[in-house]
């Protein structure tokens, strides 16, 4: 643990056995002053010094750094949560909301234009065991689209929480990870030969397969709210689905996933249009 999270530590365990800093130092045979300095956050103190004074306090450093560890884990954990809006406030301003959800169309439409330059260039690669682009350009392709689903799958994470559609929301945040380990394995496997890419390929299509199935019916449960919009998303993805978990035919899931996304887009511009009516019906 460091400073001055380490000295506002030792105050909390000094005070929780009621110990001035005079009887610590008498306790630990370190001197006042260096105490002082340690607990303000001053001084970095040497291992051997803070074994010494947490004995005193009789506490042990492994579970100082053992909660260190935790804590970096849950602020990582909290920092993505509210990046990807998974525990957002739907009661937030409208403006809030809908600036959120026009980031995610935008993105959306990106992602529709950019997933017909990757598939010429995982088709030719496939095809002709070269790459249509330098290595270079596939990065930034594959990139962008990653950096584009992300923003697009964040609006349907909001779209879930606004409409409590928690399936939505998990599925969405899957779908998320799916593709960092997808498209991560794509720009790792430019790089390094060895990587076994045709099997890669063969689980992700199940992969998706299975997932599409499960986000199709979270789709469906948008209905009520979005209209019949998310009833042929919801449809059309699960057949898509269907198709992918075949492999062989996998290329008309992705034929077949054109019309979703066109559709996914539309059913964001469905919320924006809620909500900005429930503002107007509550303004009168």
């Amino acid at each position: 643990m460091k400073q001055p999270d380490l000295g506002k530590k030792i105050v909390e365990l000094r005070l929780a056995k009621g110990l001035t800093q005079e009887e610590l130092v008498t306790k630990c045979n370190i001197s006042v002053r260096t105490i002082q300095r340690i607990e303000c956050g001053e001084v970095a103190p040497r291992s051997y010094t803070i074994k010494t004074i947490l004995d005193a306090l009789d506490y042990d450093l492994d579970k100082i750094n053992e909660s260190h560890e935790r804590n970096f884990v849950d602020s990582l954990s909290d920092w993505f949560r509210n990046v990807m809006l998974i525990d957002i406030d739907t009661s937030k301003p409208s403006t809030f909301l809908i600036r959120q959800l026009n980031i995610a169309w935008i993105f959306g439409i990106c992602y529709f234009i950019l997933g017909f330059l990757e598939a010429a260039a995982e088709l030719y690669r496939y095809k002709e065991l070269e790459m249509i682009f330098s290595n270079y350009a596939y990065v930034i392709l594959k990139i962008s689209v990653l950096i584009s689903a992300l923003i697009f799958q964040r609006g349907f994470i909001l779209i879930g929480g606004i409409f409590k559609n928690y399936l939505l929301k998990i599925v969405s945040v899957i779908l998320i990870g799916f593709n960092v380990l997808l498209i991560g394995y794509d720009i790792a496997s430019i790089f390094y030969e060895s990587l076994e890419r045709e099997f890669v390929l063969f689980a992700a299509a199940l992969s998706f397969g299975v997932i599409g199935i499960i986000y199709g019916v979270s789709l469906s449960r948008l209905k009520a709210s979005l209209g019949m919009a998310a009833q042929y998303a919801a449809i059309l993805l699960i057949i898509a689905a269907c198709f992918f978990l075949t492999v062989i035919l996998s290329f008309i899931g992705m034929i077949i996933i054109i019309p979703v996304e066109l559709l996914e887009i539309i059913l964001i511009f469905k919320t924006i249009e809620v909500i900005k009516s429930k503002e107007t019906s509550m303004a009168s």
